[in-house]
């Protein structure tokens, strides 16, 4: 049997960087002398091909272009290689990952996410490590068909499901939660995959790359004693489609007149309002308190226990399809790619 081909596809941020002998300044790195740089990657039961960007761009920039960049890679080179590792800056990881969830339909091969903390030169780094165990990952197969099916994310010691996650360090290694999905893998002694929690749709399909994103969102994180002004600001901004409302607990809001007014005027003239709560772990339960079914009365739609990552990109992703209110409420309270429970 042929060996897994794995594609690295380097998008920028810390994993890519190493320090100028001369200078100590950190520069990207040169991912065509990959193995020399890392030679335990020859050590590995699988072929290696790496592609990057021509910048490479710090995380921070991440926009719909980057993300209509890999999603084409992918696509060209779908047919030629068993898995992808992207190579990417962790501020906007999740975001990413959760988008090209979105955006790659009937994906059968892994897509795994992964960066790191230090970069890739340095004495301390977590970025072998991670990188490593990711491409070993993308190379898990049954008989030549992939084990791993979907759009995930690695960093120390454990893989997500790429739309589940959120970023909560910048210092620590474990960069990385799930709070309301278990790790699909994790890497100790050995690999443990935990079948239980991986997608297994099967397509009869293509892959098919989605990429009408459409950018016109906002989101707004509710705290005590927010401001009509501000409400009515964000809500009246030019060419807003769709808000995301970070809610208290279970999805709960002020059941101020002006406040549930201010939404309903909103929604009524076409405006797409999804509840998310800003708890780091659990989700909305619309109608559970007195404070959250005066929301689900006037049309908000409920995000259940999806991450503001997800959330975001899912809105980007259903209002690129122009579809009809009734229809936008029932795909985005369905779970289309395993982002909401």
């Amino acid at each position: 049997m042929k060996k897994p081909k794995i594609l690295l596809i380097y998008t920028g941020g810390t994993i890519g960087m190493v320090k100028d002998a001369d200078t100590g300044v950190l520069e990207a790195f040169d991912f065509n002398s990959l193995l020399t740089r890392i030679p335990e990657l020859k050590l590995l039961d699988c072929d290696i091909d790496t592609v990057s960007f021509d910048q490479p761009i710090d995380s921070s920039n991440m926009n719909t272009k980057y993300w209509e960049a890999m999603a084409e890679i992918i696509k060209v080179n779908y047919d030629t290689f068993s898995g992808f590792v992207v190579l990417h800056g962790s501020d906007t990881m999740s975001y990413s990952a959760s988008v090209l969830s979105f955006m790659l339909e009937n994906l059968e091969k892994p897509v795994i996410f992964t960066g790191s903390q230090l970069p890739i030169g340095d004495l301390r780094t977590d970025a072998k490590e991670n990188l490593i165990t990711s491409i070993q990952l993308a190379s898990l197969h049954n008989d030549g068909i992939p084990i791993i099916k979907e759009v995930s994310l690695y960093f120390e010691y454990k893989l997500y499901r790429g739309n589940r996650t959120t970023k909560i360090n910048a210092e620590h290694f474990e960069a990385f939660d799930s709070p309301n999905y278990p790790t699909i893998a994790e890497s100790g002694v050995h690999l443990k995959v935990n079948h239980e929690f991986l997608r297994k749709e099967e397509f009869t399909e293509r892959l098919i790359v989605r990429t009408q994103l459409d950018t016109n969102i906002g989101v707004l994180k509710l705290f005590p004693g927010i401001s009509k002004p501000l409400v009515e600001a964000v809500l009246n901004t030019k060419g807003l489609k769709g808000l995301i409302i970070e809610s208290y607990g279970s999805g709960n809001a002020t059941t101020e007149k002006w406040f549930i007014d201010l939404l309903k005027a909103a929604i009524d003239k076409g405006l797409h309002i999804i509840n998310v709560t800003q708890c780091s772990g659990g989700g909305v339960i619309m109608g559970k308190y007195a404070t959250s079914a005066q929301l689900r009365r006037i049309g908000v739609i409920s995000g259940k226990d999806i991450t503001t990552e997800a959330a975001a990109a899912k809105l980007m992703y259903l209002l690129g399809y122009n579809i009809s209110p009734e229809e936008f409420q029932f795909y985005f309270e369905k779970p289309l790619r395993g982002e909401m429970t």
